[in-house]
């Protein structure tokens, strides 16, 4: 056991009291007694819950069916089957309607320049999102249509979402920092007909083409198997902002490419839109969306989620783990182009009536000190962010911190990967100044929602543990063989039962789906994650045990990474494993066997990486790439990863590598590895 996992073991954190008179869930006691009333009667648990939504008409089977077990048929989920509803209805029009929120800020903008921000009420959005509702409409898009947004984080992006959620659409968001090949891969999987996207952004000081990676996207759409998008949508973003000294940018720099049978400007289309549009009243288990995460094979899965279910599940879970109340101001960090964002940015806070503030920059621009810069700004309450911005800002010490004042915040959350005890007592001491509880979330892009999480009124809290299961959670760790570990143990996470928001398929591979998650443990969901409980029963997760890499928060197969630098010309093999990093908690270190008559020079290097960097996008960069004269193989032919990891984590005890081919390889290899890396 580490310094670190002792310390965070001994040390108990007391949830904050100033929260406790009017918290949702005030103590530990009434955690306990909703929690097994959630485990033993979760149909009536949920259905309490949904009462609080608009049904068009009622659920015509249970209010939670299903069936883990492969060996019984077909894997399936359903959440009040038959009850028809629309999530954009109760976000917006409940609200305004039931609530009086219409003049109620719904999002504060702060654009990628300090200076570029906007407000947007409740009404103002609605209005937005009819607008471009009725334009899907006009341009033929219909109920269970697919339509891809590609866009940076601009309030477009939830227009476009809310949009197509209104009129029974399924949206696929793709990252805005993805390649073309990526973006093209994920149009073609799950065949969408329309494409919204933008000239441009800035990310820092660094300009994004957008329109130009879609346009190469679709192209490629074209080459690989005569797909064409119906229509794309262009929002003019780039053209209009204006730099710091006051000189407008315009479209044109950007060299857009331009083809008018397909592509129209978002500012042409929505003028004259209708800004009312009746709603697409659909099944609660209509697809609601489709979000794309990294497969163990290299394929990324397309997560099926559908409305009813998604919708109660991240509604509940927002207002308990971060405690809401009306007069808060809510800031999540992520971006929309991942789960953290789709849930915790859009459908939970709006379900709430909340305010949020939706950030289009990064951390370090212009300066360091630009997150506590906007938290003092919007006096933010809320504050929800990843390890690795916690980790990175660490560098730059408390006096960028101190000269902002974040008085405001009551409640510290971290999304993305397990935080290392070093990061959470900086962000707890430092952020929080001792007093506000941090939120630290395990959940997956599978699950929707969080499903291990502290309540900030009721847990105490140990630095790195995810704490406790979620309402109607039920976890359980087990070896190798499925059988359930009582007490002290480690292992595969799993659950027993599912949950509202739970993934339904994947999109167009339901073998896939059932392979991936249920296949290994009949009767169990499969997380792919390993996890320790301790003595008082707090659960701790250790990370994937599959062939996946978790990089700043983002999951990535090594799967994905070797088959983008095996593309390459001068690449005869190559394995990739994760090693550990400082700021990103995993980097990607990569084995490459080079063809002959090939040597990796630093320009051989730099190639490969943004080789990488184009079949997959900036977050898939390798931080090592090591010359392999030969990999550690059985005598089967199969590479030994283990023993690639130890080599790339500079550890001295290799294991047993008798079963080696050629165990020799591996002294070369250590005696070559990335020093860099040590």
């Amino acid at each position: 056991m580490s310094c670190e996992t002792a310390l965070a073991n001994e040390t108990m954190y007391q949830p904050g009291q100033s929260l406790q008179p009017t918290a949702h869930i005030p103590d530990l006691e009434t955690y306990k007694e909703l929690y097994k009333k959630s485990i033993e009667s979760p149909g009536e648990f949920w259905a309490e819950f949904a009462k609080e939504f608009y049904w068009k008409s009622p659920p015509t089977g249970a209010i939670l069916d299903y069936n883990f077990n492969v060996k019984k048929g077909s894997v399936y989920v359903k959440f009040m089957e038959g009850a028809t509803t629309n999530i954009c209805y109760n976000l917006l029009d409940r609200n305004i309607q039931q609530h009086d929120q219409g003049d109620k800020v719904a999002y504060y903008w702060e654009g990628n320049d300090p200076n570029d921000c906007s407000t947007i009420t409740y009404s103002q959005l609605l209005k937005q999102v009819c607008k471009f509702a009725n334009v899907l409409r006009s341009l033929g898009v219909q109920k269970g249509d697919r339509v891809a947004i590609y866009l940076p984080m601009i309030p477009e992006l939830v227009y476009a979402m809310l949009a197509c959620a209104r009129i029974g659409a399924v949206h696929s968001i793709v990252f805005a920092g993805f390649s073309s090949e990526s973006l093209c891969e994920r149009i073609l999987d799950s065949h969408c007909s329309f494409l919204v996207t933008a000239d441009g952004f800035y990310r820092g000081e660094k300009i994004i083409n957008v329109k130009q990676i879609a346009t190469e996207a679709l192209e490629k759409c074209q080459d690989k198997e005569n797909f064409a998008v119906k229509k794309c949508v262009v929002v003019q973003h780039f053209g209009n902002r204006t730099r710091d000294n006051g000189v407008r940018l315009d479209s044109d720099n950007l060299q857009l490419p331009w083809k008018p049978e397909t592509d129209m400007w978002w500012h042409t289309v929505m003028q004259g839109a209708d800004e009312e549009c009746e709603p697409e009243w659909v099944d609660s288990e209509h697809p609601l969306f489709i979000l794309y995460t990294s497969g163990s094979t290299g394929k990324p899965k397309g997560v099926l989620h559908t409305v009813g279910g998604y919708m109660i599940y991240t509604a509940i879970t927002f207002r308990y783990v971060f405690d809401y109340h009306p007069a808060d101001v809510y800031w999540c960090t992520a971006d929309i182009g991942w789960i953290t964002g789709h849930s915790y940015i859009t459908y939970g806070p709006l379900a709430n009536g909340a305010t949020s503030i939706l950030f289009e920059g990064v951390p370090l621009y212009p300066h360091v000190a630009r997150l506590w810069e906007i938290i003092e700004k919007y006096k933010v309450t809320t504050f929800y962010t990843a390890p690795t911005a916690i980790r990175m800002l660490m560098k730059f010490g408390e006096e960028p911190v101190k000269k902002y004042n974040l008085e405001s915040l009551k409640i510290l959350g971290s999304v993305g990967e397990p935080i290392n005890p070093e990061a959470w007592l900086w962000f707890y001491n430092v952020i929080g100044s001792g007093r506000c509880p941090i939120m630290d979330t395990f959940w997956q892009t599978e699950t929707g929602g969080h499903v291990m999480t502290p309540l900030p009124a009721a847990t105490p809290l140990k630095p790195g543990s995810a704490t406790f299961p979620f309402f109607g959670i039920l976890p359980a760790i087990v070896n190798e063989h499925g059988e359930e570990l009582e007490g002290e143990a480690e292992g595969y996470l799993v659950f027993q039962q599912p949950w509202p928001s739970i993934m339904r398929t994947v999109y167009g591979d339901s073998e896939r789906y059932e392979s991936v998650y249920f296949k290994k443990f009949p009767g169990l969901y499969v997380t792919g994650d390993g996890c320790r409980r301790d003595r008082d029963g707090y659960y701790w997760i250790t990370g994937r045990i599959d062939d996946m890499m978790n990089v700043s928060g983002h999951l990535l197969s090594t799967a994905e990474v070797e088959s983008a630098l095996a593309g390459h010309e001068a690449v005869a093999e190559v394995a990739v494993v994760s090693c550990s990093h400082p700021v990103k908690g995993e980097g990607i270190y990569c084995f490459v066997t080079l063809k002959d008559g090939r040597d990796l020079t630093q320009s051989v290097t730099e190639e490969l990486k943004r080789h990488v960097r184009q079949k997959i996008g900036p977050i898939a960069t390798p931080d090592f790439i090591q010359n392999a004269p030969g990999l550690p193989k059985t005598r089967s032919g199969k590479i030994m990863r283990r023993i690639l990891r130890r080599i790339a984590c500079n550890e001295k005890d290799l294991g047993d590598v008798s079963t080696l081919v050629d165990p020799g390889v591996v002294e070369i290899l250590y005696s070559q590895r990335c020093q860099v890396a040590a």
